[in-house]
């Protein structure tokens, strides 16, 4: 009977690919087996790495070894910015990417990136719910499926110096990494300037940027108090990353496989938001430390942040439109 065989990443050609994981090899006495890969951005310090290889073993362990999925971290297999449309050509399966990143296709991807929209993780959930079905039908029409998505922690702001009001930040060149990133930096007076996570050492040692907006976990990760020393903890948003599976790759599993993924994706989504916020409690711990100095937004400063939400809130709006209106009328009535 037919076998699977996985794809070596050192192996890899754009030819190789374009095979598709699905490829059939030799006949073997083996029972047979699918193995896809699966690209992801982040390390393997970053607890949403973490959470994915507990997914694929979940699935290994669900599927009795009938699905094997290795992930292939740090953007080693596929760069971030090429993950989503990869899958959906089905040069690979699977891959994960932060959802804002897609918000050039659709303001829709970048709802969880608003400014103060939601700020805390019962919001963050909450809006989640409301979002989660809009945002699944998009990508189905992508022949793309939503398996699931995980937050990132509270979005900050990193720098090497104290930021107390909005002109601390003026003309600095900020790393920018999706569209709601830029815009802020623009209403904030700051430069945007795009830097994937695995660059963002080095663009500060050289001078490309001067501060970031991102999460605690990610300053942790790239030690960030070897290149800035403030971080001022101002929970402006909580963006997710997701994962996205071909529908065409998904559909050639058997029903149990498949329900085997949708349980594991159950769990990986449950465990992850978990992960989260723990991984925010901790991150922050890390970066006081190891010599980060941890801020709150002062009254002034919150202010001016709040005004930049309330700008993006009304434009992304405009922008959204129906689908925007249909998600925050659904989140309006989760808070009733």
């Amino acid at each position: 009977m037919t076998t699977r065989t996985p794809l070596l990443a050192s192996l890899i050609t754009a030819t190789t690919l374009g095979l598709g994981s699905a490829a059939l090899t030799t006949t073997t006495d083996a029972v047979a087996a699918t193995e896809w890969d699966m690209p992801t951005p982040y390390g393997d310090r970053t607890f949403h790495t973490v959470n994915i290889r507990e997914f694929a073993d979940d699935v290994a362990e669900r599927t009795n070894g009938e699905l094997s999925i290795t992930v292939h971290s740090n953007g080693a297999l596929i760069a971030h910015p090429e993950i989503k449309n990869s899958v959906r050509r089905g040069i690979v399966p699977i891959g994960e990417l932060i959802m804002s990143r897609l918000a050039n296709e659709n303001p829709i991807f970048e709802v969880d990136s608003v400014p103060y929209l939601a700020a805390n993780y019962e919001d963050a959930r909450a809006l989640w719910e409301a979002s989660r079905e809009v945002i699944a039908e998009e990508l189905a029409e992508q022949r793309l499926r939503l398996l699931f998505a995980v937050p990132w922690p509270p979005q900050g702001i990193y720098t090497q110096q104290l930021v107390e009001t909005i002109d601390d930040l003026r003309n600095l060149n900020m790393r920018a990494y999706n569209v709601a990133s830029e815009r802020f930096a623009q209403l904030a007076g700051a430069v945007p300037t795009q830097v994937e996570v695995p660059d963002i050492p080095t663009a500060f040692s050289t001078g490309r940027v001067d501060a970031m907006i991102t999460s605690p976990a990610t300053g942790a990760d790239t030690q960030a108090w070897d290149y800035l020393s403030h971080f001022n903890h101002a929970q402006l948003w909580i963006p997710k990353n997701m994962v996205i599976v071909n529908e065409q790759d998904f559909s050639r599993l058997d029903e149990a496989t498949q329900q085997a993924v949708l349980d594991a994706a159950q769990e990986a989504e449950r465990r992850g938001w978990e992960m989260s916020r723990q991984e925010t409690e901790d991150a922050i711990q890390i970066l006081r430390d190891n010599g980060i100095e941890v801020s709150e937004p002062t009254p002034e400063l919150a202010e001016s942040l709040e005004e930049i939400g309330a700008t993006m809130t009304e434009e992304w709006g405009q922008r959204a439109g129906e689908q925007g209106m249909r998600i925050l009328e659904s989140y309006r009535q989760a808070h009733q």
